[in-house]
């Protein structure tokens, strides 16, 4: 059985901002709908969100989610104490930050993969300064035997260029037992959740880090300078694949298409054009610039002037 836990309960104080930081848009969904997709498109069962900052407002856009409530915010370890309903279950548990939209389906499955012969696989990323990041230490066979925080870091520590993603799959059952074990032994006062590498190390059981390809797909959003840069990969991610089916895009840098909408061959689409929701475009369309199209159906063979806005489900014959 595969269960995820996706950790939303903060503010997100450095977005400035009354929204809930995991229900900012990026292109027409809140940042949340991504990963919630990514997980059910490759068969997550069970998708428990932890809330806590504006809970309802999440709870209810994601009507057929699972819900914990995490008050008092007492660390990433408290967090998924909360999701008490997954205790018991066997299988795996993935547990994913909500604020991280840009990871692909097919970088959490092979997290649930790489864990099959191991307690926990946590997702790693190599980069030449690991900054303010976790380390990952691993010993002498190259297993993973606990994170360090950059804070706490000894000078040697701090050398080591592989740095926690902040991305998790355990057995279930041994993160619910591990979790009993967690102390609030530092300096926050919180439970960490990174303190389990360690704890499930040294009960001799088996601790994997996977080095993600692609360092984007983890970038967390903490203000809006993320969050634009999130955007963007996120439009470049979704134009490139379609312009590799064949769509001309005259100049992708001011394209955007939505994650959901569905294009023909042979389509031509001009520049500052938005295409968005649930939108099909049929074969041999041209669409002139600067127009909008929303929850529509263009069909085969129109082409569509420039400056419109089309919506509210209108099919164009």
């Amino acid at each position: 059985m595969r269960n995820a836990i996706i950790l939303a309960a903060g503010k997100g104080t450095r977005m400035k901002s009354d929204m809930n930081k995991v229900m900012h848009p990026i292109i027409d969904r809140p940042m949340l709908a991504y990963i919630v997709e990514a997980l059910k498109t490759i068969g997550t069962e069970r998708i428990v969100v932890v809330v806590g900052y504006q809970a309802q407002s999440i709870q209810e856009a994601f009507l057929d989610l699972e819900f914990a409530i995490q008050s008092p915010q007492l660390g990433s370890g408290h967090a998924v104490m909360q999701a008490k309903q997954l205790e018991g279950e066997d299988g795996e548990t993935l547990i994913i930050n909500g604020d991280g939209p840009c990871i692909q389906p097919e970088t959490l499955e092979k997290l649930f993969q790489a864990n099959k012969d191991a307690s926990l696989t946590l997702l790693s990323a190599v980069l030449e300064d690991g900054a303010h990041y976790g380390r990952i230490v691993r010993d002498q066979d190259e297993n993973v035997v606990g994170i360090v925080e950059a804070k706490d870091a000894t000078p040697a520590q701090k050398e080591i260029k592989e740095i926690n993603a902040g991305m998790y799959c355990f057995k279930n059952k041994d993160l619910f037992e591990g979790l009993k074990k967690l102390t609030n032994d530092n300096a926050q006062k919180e439970y960490y959740l990174t303190d389990l590498a360690k704890i499930l190390s040294e009960e001799g059981k088996k601790v994997n880090a996977m080095v993600i390809e692609d360092r984007d797909e983890v970038m967390g959003i903490n203000d809006c300078v993320e969050l634009s840069q999130a955007y963007a990969w996120m439009k470049d991610h979704i134009n490139t694949k379609w312009m590799k089916e064949g769509v001309q895009i005259v100049d992708p840098s001011r394209t955007v298409i939505g994650k959901d909408v569905v294009i023909g061959h042979d389509v031509i689409i001009h520049p500052g054009v938005s295409i968005l929701g649930s939108s099909e475009i049929g074969d041999y369309v041209e669409i002139m610039p600067n127009t909008v199209i929303e929850n529509s159906k263009i069909e085969k063979n129109k082409k569509i002037n420039p400056n419109l806005y089309i919506n509210q489900n209108i099919i164009v014959k």
